[in-house]
């Protein structure tokens, strides 16, 4: 099944600076050059906001564990996010810094990426998504 949605948690991956410290995150372009490219973007955090509510206009969805009464690692979060971008969960590609997350998102029949570090995710979401990057966004080597 191709993989058409990509969900990330915004804490410790949407505003990782990288090495470069960018003004924009390099995920959060990588996030925004996803939708452009035709794959459906959300916001998964167990936070009660969005510490930049402007973000919400860079995703198709936003769910936050205190609007939706359940958090992270509970698939049912997982779940209710494709439900919300329209796709099966086989479709979909999760990022979080936190392992249990991850594996929460696997168990509910996503792929996992354990961020690290925002070279080797985008690496992982490159080769995934199958995503050409631009030029500035582009793995370093």
């Amino acid at each position: 099944m191709e993989l058409t949605g990509l969900l990330l948690d915004y804490a410790g991956v949407l505003d990782d600076p990288g090495r470069d410290s960018a003004d924009v995150p390099p995920l959060l372009e990588v996030a925004r050059h996803a939708r452009r490219s035709g794959i459906r973007t959300a916001v998964v955090s167990n936070a009660s906001g969005l510490p930049d509510p402007r973000v919400a206009d860079d995703f198709d969805a936003i769910v936050l564990s205190g609007a939706v009464e359940v958090a992270k690692p509970s698939r049912e979060i997982y779940l209710l996010t494709a439900r919300r971008l329209e796709l099966e969960p086989q479709q979909c590609v999760f990022v979080d810094d936190l392992h249990r997350n991850v594996v929460g998102a696997v168990e509910a029949g996503m792929v996992g990426v354990h961020h690290r570090d925002v070279e080797s995710t985008l690496e992982e979401l490159t080769v995934l998504l199958g995503l050409e990057m631009p030029p500035d966004l582009a793995i370093s080597r």
